[in-house]
């Protein structure tokens, strides 16, 4: 009962958005949006059934969650509210570390590379029971974050089969299984956050997202926010980013963890860890019409970005659904049972970060999802066709 009034308590507070965002990996200098998506994953969205007809719950958006054994999860049609996030770029930018923070905080959380990760050390496993010698599945890391979090890195050193079974598990949120006799659907609705490094080791900004990186496209376009972090040689940056690291070396021995001017975080580890679990067990947001009204006309908005070049995507009904969720991460955040005008805003915006450095056309400077979800700009045929032409 304590605990539960210091999460009251802490959800009350005025700037509890930034209190938290400070709290999620303090020893990481700066990357304040990006601790901020990590924080919306660790809350996450609401899973909600698509075969009814809209506001028919009364409000109430967790009447259709099954948290026994999951089967109708397995045979309904349902929106995922798990949240995805890739942070890509040059290699010595915290990606790794902040993998680290993010799977210590996570209620259910699981944590492996994607470098020494098989398709079954992912999904299930074949295994012979000792004592019955029957065949048995032994779950991988996708099924045992069920309802959880799982922290991939080195993302772009899987093979060709490992990440071809993220497709399902990413969007249909289980893992399908057919081996030695036993044909199973496992429940596999994690949140992944993944880290992946350039193919020639620095990022070439002249290059898009998809050919740095070397991951199909199809994969790509399955995660909610993608943050581009680069190592950019900039004097004054240089010199603060020194000093942090500097700092945290002279940090008291009692006092372990403490950021750069020496000061623990304004909310320690358990007590956030324990205030994210609370929060994603207890609160099930649904949208205000106000809040959906702003979600509308935050997607058309993105939709207009393209202007008069219609051959230009910047958005998909993909992009909605990620705001739909990220809002609802918001309001979570809050205890709050109702999404805001104010986290339909706060969720577009980092939605609008992550998209203007992600998806960024190298040759003109503007954003163009095709790149995401083709690998390609829709009028670089276009525009070689038109070359070809006497």
């Amino acid at each position: 009962r304590d605990r539960i009034e210091e999460i009251r308590a802490l959800s009350e507070r005025p700037e509890l958005y930034e209190t938290l965002a400070n709290a999620l990996a303090p020893s990481i200098w700066e990357m304040q949006d990006v601790k901020k998506g990590a924080l919306c994953q660790l809350f996450g969205g609401v899973r909600k059934k698509l075969m009814r007809r809209a506001r028919d719950d009364g409000g109430n958006g967790g009447d259709d969650e099954d948290d026994g054994d999951g089967r109708s999860d397995v045979a309904g049609n349902r929106a995922r509210g798990e949240i995805h996030v890739l942070l890509c770029g040059d290699p010595g930018t915290s990606k790794s570390q902040l993998l680290g923070y993010v799977h210590r905080l996570s209620p259910r959380g699981v944590y492996t590379s994607g470098k020494g990760s098989s398709a079954v050390g992912l999904t299930a496993s074949v295994v012979s029971d000792p004592e019955t010698r029957e065949l048995v599945l032994e779950s991988g890391a996708l099924v045992l974050s069920d309802q959880g979090l799982c922290c991939i890195d080195e993302f772009d050193k899987m093979n060709d089969s490992t990440r071809a079974i993220l497709h399902e598990a990413m969007e249909q949120q289980t893992v399908s299984i057919a081996k030695a006799g036993i044909i199973a659907t496992l429940n596999a609705r994690t949140a992944i956050l993944a880290s992946a490094n350039p193919v020639e080791s620095r990022y070439n900004p002249g290059l898009s997202v998809v050919d740095n990186i070397r991951l199909p496209p199809t994969l790509l376009s399955r995660f909610d926010l993608i943050y581009l972090i680069l190592d950019r040689a900039e004097p004054e940056r240089d010199r603060r980013l020194a000093r942090h690291l500097v700092s945290l070396y002279f940090e008291d021995a009692e006092n372990p963890g403490a950021g750069a001017a020496g000061v623990e975080p304004d909310v320690p580890a358990d007590l956030l860890r324990d205030y994210v679990a609370y929060a994603r067990q207890h609160v099930d947001p649904v949208l205000s019409d106000e809040a959906g009204a702003a979600l509308v006309q935050a997607y058309l908005n993105m939709r207009r970005m393209g202007g008069r070049n219609h051959k230009t995507i910047t958005a998909t009904p993909r992009q909605l659904e990620s705001l739909i969720r990220l809002s609802e991460a918001m309001a979570r955040m809050r205890l709050s049972r109702t999404v805001s005008e104010d986290d339909v805003a706060e969720a577009t915006r980092l939605m609008r970060v992550a998209t203007q450095t992600a998806a960024t056309d190298p040759r003109t400077g503007s954003i163009n999802m095709s790149l995401l979800i083709t690998g390609h700009a829709d009028d670089e045929d276009e525009a070689e066709t038109a070359a070809l032409m006497p």
